[in-house]
């Protein structure tokens, strides 16, 4: 197909250029014009647009997109409910094209607006669903575009699409419970620090002054409470620094290698916390794999996807290492039993899915039953960590008003 050049205005008076395919020069003209642009010149070129308007008219388009997620991002939430109601509409057997069009009407962010509207055009011009939405990996993950693909493949998009729906929606559940269980002690740790904060800055300040005045002995707590309120009230500044530098070190080790590795490694293992992301990443393993392999797509294209929504490099590995033993032949449940970051129940619960055939069925028991201890789990660390938060406080503030008392009571006994 040819390529064409071209340079124009956008409606808001913004120049911008780029290039584009088409059949002709009046299509292309029509093409730009419906996406705002309003031609001054356009000429056919020799430029390749595989790498130019597959990327060169979107590459322009990608631009705008992230300029618009800047101030909106296109959630998990609308991306499910799109999804749910592309499926319905499919399944009613309204054609693709007609389909996104009525989505698209009732997509209210802009950025998934015009998303919607490239990936419309696209089809209408040929590409299959699943490439046009590829072009939007930030949106539309690999899991999403490769589940679309199969659905395309063996005929069955709408049935593949409400799947979809259903898992986008797990997955949005999943995160939210984690999210509101761990919100509730971040909030009182936030405000337990800012409290303790105006104690040693404000307010202890002036009640130890009294105690110079009195020339005694101070009681060990008190000078410690004494030496810490004035180190953050002289410093404080330092403290934020060291923290903000803490920090940055922190995130600058944990993105290399090694301190990936041994970051990843720690949170398999930590007390209480280890276990509970050990749960949600067979829940997110067996749910995933198991919907892919039901919805045709292959075993080692499903395998290379879910292990890149893990979110542990441990497990990622164990998982390439299972990928390359069934490419050889070998069965799912053997490396990862062998790899011993799996739970032994999980692998015995895949061997016997693989023997009788039913590998999708077991894949989604597994998931299922690991989202109620997931649920389990969170309501018992939710419980331990408040009472843990108030004795944390508790021995604080006995330390404060013990440290304050003691000196008070020796200044009664030396006046009596």
């Amino acid at each position: 197909m040819p390529v064409f050049e071209y340079k124009g205005v956008t409606a808001q008076g913004k120049p911008k250029k780029g290039l584009i395919d088409a059949e002709n020069a009046r299509n292309a003209k029509e093409r730009l014009k419906r996406e705002g642009v309003f031609i001054q010149d356009i000429k056919q070129t020799n430029k390749d647009a595989s790498s130019s308007s597959a990327t060169g008219g979107n590459r322009l388009l990608s631009k705008e997109i992230d300029l618009l997620s800047f101030l909106r991002k296109v959630s998990q939430q609308e991306v499910t409910i799109m999804t749910r109601l592309f499926a319905n509409l499919v399944g009613a057997h309204i054609p693709i094209v007609d389909a996104l069009t009525a989505i698209i009407d009732q997509v209210e962010n802009p950025q998934f607006k015009k998303v919607l509207s490239q990936v419309r055009e696209d089809v209408n011009e040929g590409t299959s669903l699943s490439d046009s939405m590829a072009k939007f990996p930030k949106i539309f993950t690999p899991l999403y575009t490769n589940m679309v693909k199969a659905g395309e493949s063996s005929g069955s998009l709408n049935i593949v699409m409400e799947r979809l729906a259903d898992f986008t929606e797990h997955q949005f559940q999943l995160r939210s419970k984690v999210r509101g269980s761990m919100t509730y002690p971040v909030i009182m740790l936030i405000f337990a620090v800012m409290v303790i904060g105006v104690l040693f800055v404000v307010v202890i300040p002036k009640i130890t002054t009294i105690f110079e005045d009195a020339k005694i002995a101070l009681p060990i707590q008190t000078r410690i409470l004494i030496g810490i309120s004035q180190f953050v009230a002289d410093f404080w500044y330092l403290i934020i620094i060291l923290f903000g530098i803490g920090i940055y070190s922190f995130r600058k080790w944990k993105n290399t290698k090694t301190g990936r590795l041994r970051w990843d490694k720690f949170r398999l293992r930590v007390p209480l916390f280890g276990e509970l992301n050990i749960m949600i990443a067979v829940s997110r393993f067996s749910r995933t794999l198991g919907t892919m392999l039901s919805s045709g797509v292959p075993l080692l294209t499903a395998m290379d996807i879910v292990k890149n929504i893990l979110g542990n490099v441990i497990l990622v590995n164990v998982i390439e290492k299972a990928r390359e033993e069934v490419r050889e032949g070998e069965s799912i449940a053997v490396p990862l039993r062998n790899s011993k970051e799996f739970p032994p129940i999980v692998t015995h619960m895949i061997a016997i899915g693989e023997k009788s055939g039913e590998l999708e069925e077991m894949l989604e028991h597994i998931s299922r039953t690991y989202d109620v201890q997931v649920e389990s789990k969170l309501n018992t660390l939710t419980a331990l960590l408040e009472p843990a938060m108030i004795i944390f406080m508790g021995i604080v503030v006995v330390f404060i008003v013990m440290s304050v008392l003691l000196p008070i009571m020796q200044i009664n006994q030396s006046v009596g």
